[in-house]
């Protein structure tokens, strides 16, 4: 039996689970979280008290790696509008982009993107939480294709600016258990006019598992002069 708890002090966030080993698969997984108070509007790229130490270990990574210039951390707030502009949303707005629609931290999407503009590649550390449940003990197909959309989408836009999803073409390896840590690695493959065509994967914190991989394609919808290739 393993027993986690984890709470922010200061009256934040407090997140339990409750699970245990068996053959026949992960048994169910009890969670627990009251949401922090807010106080403006909330970056939901910084590290909270629901982040396991594996998803904190490879925040840190990149964050030492962008001390040299090479990666830089996106910040992410609850408006697709300023989602990839670094940017606080401004007033009150009804919409919400959909992986930052819970208030609670630690029940959904759990992510933060970092990326390097020399290589035109983007990475997404992921923590699903027990609100994306598919299959008893793991994630829904759904929510990985969201973020492997999220992800590879980020890069065109990072490359092109304002892209629709075209095409997004999965290959499920190996199913991701709630709670876990991975890693949404993509990057550009080529661009073609107003499309740009990007591949990526989804691998375990230790690299040791390919649980998903995809190709996505996006379209432009402000199409610059000429296109180009990646290098």
């Amino acid at each position: 039996m393993l027993h986690i708890c984890s709470r922010l002090l200061g009256g934040g966030a407090v997140l339990c689970l409750r699970t245990s080993r068996s053959h026949t698969g992960p048994a169910p997984v009890r969670w627990f979280s009251v949401g922090r108070p807010s106080h403006g509007p909330q970056d939901y790229s910084l590290p909270n008290a629901t982040w396991s130490r594996n998803t904190r270990d490879l925040y840190d990574k990149y964050e030492e790696l962008s001390k040299t210039g090479g990666w830089r951390r996106i910040k992410s707030y609850n408006s697709s509008v300023h989602h990839m502009s670094d940017q606080p949303p401004v007033g009150d707005r009804v919409t919400r982009l959909f992986t930052r629609n819970i208030d609670q931290d630690g029940l959904g999407f759990e992510y933060c993107m970092f990326y390097n503009v020399a290589e035109k590649r983007m990475v997404c550390i992921f923590q699903p939480g027990p609100y994306l449940e598919g299959p008893p003990g793991y994630t829904h197909g759904g929510c990985i294709a969201t973020m492997l959309d999220s992800t590879l989408g980020a890069i065109a836009v990072y490359v092109y600016g304002h892209v629709m999803t075209a095409n997004l073409n999965i290959n499920y390896r190996n199913p991701i258990p709630l709670g876990c840590t991975v890693l949404v690695d993509g990057h550009l493959e080529k661009l073609d006019g107003r499309k740009v065509f990007t591949r990526g994967q989804i691998r375990s914190y230790d690299d040791r598992t390919v649980h998903t991989e995809a190709t996505g394609l996006f379209i432009t919808l402000n199409c610059p002069d000429e296109g180009g290739s990646a290098d």
